[in-house]
């Protein structure tokens, strides 16, 4: 397991975030590389497939695409993004080694049964993948807000600790917040 060193100003991350219209096959994938000092360091593009199950690749092929060895974590939004397209977070980590969390906002009741909807003829083999992205943890921000989160590659604690030194307010980290921002710019 990596340790996070939250206290370093330099400490680098990649954040993913997406955007997609409800008609298209494609969602728009932005990485930001963001410093712990909330300088950006760098960006990169990608797609997935709506309904598909390319999200995890294409997320891995992204941090490929910026061949840098000094981003210490990624950070994403959402593990299950594209219309049921889930990020295998175990994969992301056993290939780069270092620490992965998911974040969302809202506590997912009810997705097995739109999964079901969605996919009836692969309904099975979608809700195992689902049930392979482990617990989601509930972690209450300093700003008052809870994110649900699972991660890969580290604490609890280390990702509580990080996601409280990127969020400046609201319960979206800012390396979130502006891959967004940029995801949406491709629509």
């Amino acid at each position: 397991m990596h340790h996070l060193h939250i206290e370093k100003k330099g400490l680098r991350g990649l954040a993913i975030a997406e955007s997609f219209k409800e008609n298209e096959k494609i969602s728009h994938l932005a990485g930001v590389v963001m410093r712990r000092d909330f300088i950006i360091d760098g960006f990169v593009f990608g797609h997935s497939t709506v309904e598909g199950n390319d999200a995890t690749d294409a997320i891995l092929q992204m941090h490929q695409k910026l061949n840098r060895d000094d981003i210490s974590f990624v950070m994403i939004s959402g593990l299950i993004i594209s219309m049921y397209n889930i990020v295998d977070i175990k994969k992301i980590w056993n290939q780069l080694k270092i620490p992965v969390i998911g974040v969302t906002y809202e506590d997912s009741k009810g997705i097995e049964d739109a999964i079901k909807y969605h996919f009836p003829d692969s309904y099975q083999l979608k809700i195992e993948e689902y049930h392979r992205l482990g617990q989601r943890t509930k972690l209450s921000l300093y700003t008052g807000y809870d994110v649900f989160v699972r991660i890969e590659g580290c604490t609890i604690l280390e990702a509580k600790n990080l996601l409280n030194a990127m969020t400046l307010q609201g319960a979206v980290p800012e390396p979130l917040r502006v891959a967004q921002m940029l995801a949406k710019t491709r629509l």
